[in-house]
């Protein structure tokens, strides 16, 4: 494809994705039609077909561009738990303060009930790539010794938990919660604190 159509094409995806998820909220992921969602986005059903073939393969889009970046972060260098934690806790406050973050979690949980699938890709091509970095950052300093963590699933839970829990969970459930991006370092700091308390075997 030309630079052009490719441009074109990268525009029109970006607004079906859009589309889509408005629709998701509005009208649940079952009845909103393919066929509807090309309408709000203004394209083609033939556009949108060539794309999004079904409706699981545009809420795999959603889901993609909602977490973009989060499976890229690099693994960083052991020696600091410190320094290292920080730039794992302060990517992660980034991607949940996203602005489609909130609406696609809504859409998971609406739909749980009825289409539990959704909540499993959310997962797999979501959260769980993150988890799996800052998990196998804290085994490489369990295994350079500079970490005591035991269990380094249960210490990504935690660590990940306790920045999640106040920036982005009461988004979902407090009308009007915000967080200053002043307050977003001092939680993210304050997880790194506890964490190095806990593992850190200088500490």
């Amino acid at each position: 494809m030309t630079t052009y159509h490719q441009r074109v094409a990268q525009q029109k995806r970006a607004l079906i994705v859009r589309a889509a998820t408005q629709l998701f909220l509005e009208l649940g992921y079952d009845r909103a039609s393919l066929a509807r969602i090309a309408e709000e986005a203004g394209v083609s059903k033939a556009t949108l077909f060539k794309q999004f073939p079904t409706k699981a393969a545009l809420f795999d889009a959603i889901v993609i561009d909602s977490w973009a970046g989060g499976d890229d972060a690099e693994v960083p260098s052991v020696g600091d738990l410190t320094a290292g934690l920080t730039t794992l806790g302060r990517h992660y406050a980034a991607l949940l303060g996203r602005p489609g973050m909130v609406d696609l979690f809504r859409i998971v949980i609406a739909e749980l009930p009825r289409f539990p699938e959704l909540a499993k890709v959310h997962f797999a091509e979501g959260k769980l790539p993150y988890f799996e970095t800052v998990r196998t950052y804290l085994v490489a300093e369990r295994d350079a010794g500079t970490a005591d963590v035991a269990d380094p699933r249960m210490a990504a839970t935690q660590f990940l938990g306790m920045i999640s829990n106040y920036l982005f969970w009461p988004r979902l459930v407090v009308p009007g919660w915000t967080v200053t991006p002043e307050r977003v370092v001092a939680v993210v700091d304050d997880a790194v604190r506890t964490m190095v308390a806990r593992y850190d075997r200088a500490g």
